[in-house]
């Protein structure tokens, strides 16, 4: 059975537009006017992927993102206004996979899309028994999605774990912004270098001791950033 899409939007254009654009593109479609009913057909459609846009009626965007963050993993893409960074970053901080700023065209959305299902789908084939990575004084442990210290889970957003475990993968490689862009993000970003910095925030919180001055993710001046294991 064909994929099923959730759009949720208040402006009737954009989920009749993109809804038809989506359809054509083979997925299935459900339709939502706002966070409330939106809360209602995530609950008894189970789509396999949320456009969530941000400015609604009744409930936002970011608390729907939160509640459905709460109860699923699946895939949000969020839908934000031109310019409007705050809500780019909002949005990717309580969980979204992604974002599409509007005005926008529907072969980019479909493109999205299908981006975003990709990345997914890799991860769910890549889910196999890791070894668990000792960076000291936390554990990553890459097939249980967890971060570890002391034998305590400490709780991270879903994208910071992403980057985290690439990086893992990858010890002593430097990466530009632009690269951690399209390896973890799975696309180019537009220039959206402020995501990675953020996300490595939030990164080094988890991991470092300290994270003012960190000594696993660093950052190589000029150039990006890079996780250096322990000896």
């Amino acid at each position: 059975m064909s994929r099923l899409i959730l759009i949720v939007d208040d402006e009737p254009t954009v989920r009749e537009t993109v809804g038809e654009a989506l359809e054509a593109e083979g997925f299935r479609v459900a339709l939502a006017a706002d966070g409330r009913e939106a809360l209602l057909r995530f609950r008894a459609d189970q789509p396999d992927l949320i456009l969530l846009d941000l400015m609604l009626p009744e409930l936002s965007g970011v608390e729907i993102c939160r509640i459905v963050r709460a109860e699923a993993d699946i895939p949000i893409i969020m839908l934000t206004a031109k310019g409007a960074e705050v809500d780019k970053v909002v949005g990717l901080e309580v969980g979204a996979d992604d974002y599409v700023t509007k005005p926008f065209s529907l072969r980019e959305v479909v493109a999205r899309v299908r981006a975003v299902f990709r990345r997914s789908d890799l991860r769910t084939t890549a889910e196999r028994p890791a070894p668990m990575v000792d960076l000291g004084n936390v554990q990553i442990d890459l097939a249980g999605h967890r971060i570890l210290r002391e034998g305590e889970d400490v709780p991270v957003k879903p994208k910071v774990f992403e980057l985290l475990a690439f990086l893992v993968r990858h010890p002593g490689q430097v990466f530009t912004r632009d690269q951690l862009l399209e390896r973890v993000w799975g696309y180019d970003y537009a220039g959206e270098t402020r995501t990675v910095d953020v996300h490595v925030h939030w990164a080094r919180g988890a991991v470092e001791r300290d994270p003012a001055n960190p000594v696993l993710i660093q950052t190589v001046r000029g150039v990006g950033y890079v996780l250096r294991r322990p000896a």
